[in-house]
């Protein structure tokens, strides 16, 4: 029999630290998405299973937690990425015409761990841009991440692109068979050369697109990666046309890039340019966005659509730890100018502490730096490192 006060696997509490920690990161990243213009939306966390899951694939269906509605007796799901639903909020509730700007924070719950060690409960924090197909969008949301992770102080930062269209437009005017096409994907994004030949003559595919997939496989590392797909890929006109497209968005950011054309992760919507962030001290990629185009057309509204999410547990992991926050200690007393000093203090932001009559240590989170003290008839503010 296990104690009570054990959680299960790979959920876990947040202590004091890592909670306030994370709380400042949350507001840093939303202040920023306000300042670009970013209005925050806060979808439920339960849903019913079919608008949950509308468009996005098999991967995010088995990573749902799934229960029966006591109400109606309907399947429901506890979201496990919330871009579907920003999606349906921007389709349905708001309906808006031309651009919206929408951005969340909120839990997400994973039947299992997307990588070793991590938690199933992650804090997921993102930004959609709806209604603009041009490269101006792509571009403001990768701005905008980046301005985010500049703002929390995120060190050596690189952006790694990549384009769903690539492998697409390698296989369309194929005849495969959706097992057959994931077979294909899984191989070129394992850069597991032999897997792709095999496949690919087993298949019968044509000996041009055999010999691309193999290229592709390859098609991994900085900006000249990208200039031999361009002559590698040349007669596909809408390969041509993804690559021009990420080359221009890599010559406008101000941080390192790198290229992975062959890179499929990340959920079944992405329809064109795809991005992964990096920072240091991090093993995987910390933020994940790119354009979905498709995503709203199961609402009854397809809008042009790109976006990017991050979990704000995996981004404190990456940072230094902040040191406590400093405050006054102030002695527990009915004295009303007493109250009033501590009453003011505390509006004017600081933090005081009142030592109660049973208090012997004072919290972990705070640093006691002042306190207030009675000098000739007034209480005061003075230094205790003095």
């Amino acid at each position: 029999m296990s104690s009570a006060w054990v959680l299960p696997d790979h959920l876990a509490d947040v202590l004091p630290s890592e909670a306030r920690h994370i709380e400042e990161l949350r507001r840093l990243f939303l202040d920023c998405a306000r300042s670009y213009g970013y209005e925050l939306v806060i979808p439920p966390l339960l849903e019913h299973l079919e608008s949950l899951l509308s468009g996005t694939g098999s991967r995010l269906e088995l990573q749902t937690f799934k229960l029966v509605d006591q109400l109606s007796g309907r399947t429901l799901g506890v979201r496990p990425d919330t871009t579907p639903q920003v999606a349906r909020i921007d389709a349905h509730l708001l309906n808006r015409a031309g651009v919206c700007r929408l951005c969340y924070c909120g839990p997400v719950l994973h039947t299992l761990p997307d990588r070793p060690f991590a938690t199933r409960e992650p804090l997921q924090l993102g930004a959609e841009l709806f209604g603009h197909a041009g490269l101006e969008a792509d571009l403001e949301v990768l701005e905008l991440a980046l301005s985010g992770l500049a703002a929390v102080e995120c060190q050596h930062i690189q952006v790694d692109f990549g384009d769903a269209r690539v492998l697409k437009g390698l296989l369309s005017g194929l005849a495969l068979s959706e097992e057959q096409t994931l077979g294909i994907r899984q191989a070129v994004a394992n850069k597991d050369v032999q897997k792709v030949v095999s496949l690919a003559q087993a298949l019968s595919m044509p000996e041009a697109t055999r010999e691309a997939l193999k290229v592709l496989v390859q098609l991994y590392g900085d900006a000249s990666v990208v200039h031999e797909g361009l002559q590698a890929f040349a007669a596909w006109p809408k390969v041509v046309s993804a690559l021009h497209e990420l080359l221009w968005l890599s010559t406008h950011l101000s941080v390192k890039v790198s290229f992975d054309l062959a890179d499929s992760k990340g959920y079944a919507y992405y329809s064109g340019a795809r991005f992964a962030i990096y920072v240091q001290g991090g093993s995987d990629a910390l933020v994940r966005g790119g354009r979905y185009d498709e995503v709203g057309a199961v609402f009854g509204r397809a809008r042009a659509a790109v976006g990017f999410s991050l979990d704000l547990k995996a981004l404190v992991e990456v940072l230094p730890k902040h040191p406590p926050r400093a405050a006054i200690k102030a002695p527990w007393s009915e004295d009303a100018r007493l109250r009033e000093a501590i009453s003011q203090l505390r509006l004017s932001g600081e933090s005081v502490i009142c030592a109660l009559p049973s208090q012997v240590q004072l919290p972990d989170e705070f640093e006691c730096d002042r306190e207030l003290v009675l000098e000739k008839g007034v209480w005061s503010v003075v230094s205790l490192r003095s």
